[in-house]
């Protein structure tokens, strides 16, 4: 159950959205929901795919959501390939410290975290250079995938923005197998467009966009062509929600995350007696969905432009300090 506390900030947030968008009618309970196989919360995530475990000075969120990710627990962990029982990677995590065991982790691109890492700063936002030739569109390219971008899209479409989605041929978003409800609440009041996403037919859209939304790390979108340099020269008026793990610059940029091991990075845990358990699914990812909508539609209403970071670990550590959770 989502504690009062948490939920009542949700709420608030979402009172801001509607302040700006009155058609936006979701409520905290809907905001967190989605259709997938889940346990209760505990040492173990929901979907079953994170845990958090004890280093020898902390604990850490370790998040293996993908295939990938086990195949790299030997070069990182040192334990036998194929080994991805939770007891057999708790002793060599029970050996060494957390900030070697994230600076390793990082290196291997696999999503792990430092329980409680993430500061509540507020999101950096870029303001690009004006100009009076500049799009003034109200369309919404979504790029994002899984469930932070495109739930914010979606609330940017339930507040009466055309969205176009853009899906990719050669890496398409799972969430309509896995999640086809949630699919269906985030993504059904969206245009949908397949699309390759080195197609240069991607850049006449991003040019015709008011706001874009993506959710890949920015040295992924810069092989795509998809840079702050480039995209701003070509369309000044743009309002880009960089939703990434970690941050948008700097060395956290690199850095890989989903909702599970940034919520616990961001200190939006329970404790129980002196061990940290999760609090609810995926919770960065409907949080930080939330929070780039707010972001997108105040950036509207004021007329700016611009990128504006929203990482889930920093969401979380606000929405945990706002909760008096850490």
């Amino acid at each position: 159950m989502t504690p009062t506390a948490l939920r009542d900030a949700i709420a608030g947030e979402l009172a801001l959205v509607r302040a700006l968008a009155p058609s936006v009618k979701i409520g905290p309970d809907d905001l967190l929901w989605r259709d997938a196989d889940l346990c209760e919360p505990g040492t173990l995530s929901p979907n079953r795919q994170c845990r958090v475990v004890e280093a020898a000075d902390g604990w850490l969120a370790i998040n293996l959501a993908r295939d990938d990710d086990r195949d790299l627990l030997p070069a990182w962990l040192g334990v036998e390939a194929g080994e991805t029982d939770w007891d057999a990677i708790a002793l060599p995590v029970r050996r060494k410290p957390v900030a070697a065991l994230v600076e390793g982790a990082s290196l291997l691109s696999l999503p792990v975290a430092a329980v409680g890492e993430a500061t509540a700063s507020p999101p950096h936002a870029t303001t690009a250079p004006s100009s009076a030739t500049a799009t003034r569109s109200s369309t919404v390219l979504d790029l994002s995938a899984l469930w932070a971008g495109p739930l914010c899209a979606g609330l940017l479409a339930d507040a009466g923005l055309a969205v176009i989605r853009v899906e990719s041929v050669t890496r398409p978003d799972p969430t309509p197998l896995t999640s086809p409800l949630l699919d269906a609440r985030i993504n059904g009041g969206k245009r949908r467009r397949a699309l390759r996403l080195d197609d240069p037919a991607l850049l006449d859209l991003i040019d015709g966009a008011r706001v874009l939304v993506t959710s890949g790390r920015p040295h992924a979108l810069a092989r795509l062509g998809l840079t702050p340099e480039r995209l701003f020269a070509r369309n000044p008026a743009l309002s880009w929600i960089a939703i990434t793990a970690h941050g948008f610059h700097g060395a956290a940029a690199m850095r890989v995350g989903f909702g599970d091991d940034c919520a616990a990075a961001g200190g939006l845990v329970a404790w129980e007696g002196g061990s940290p358990r999760f609090l609810g699914d995926a919770l960065a990812d409907p949080l930080t969905g939330l929070r780039g909508a707010r972001l997108a539609l105040e950036h509207l209403a004021a007329d700016r432009s611009g990128l504006i970071d929203v990482p889930l670990a920093a969401t979380a550590a606000d929405f945990a300090a706002r909760s008096v959770l850490r």
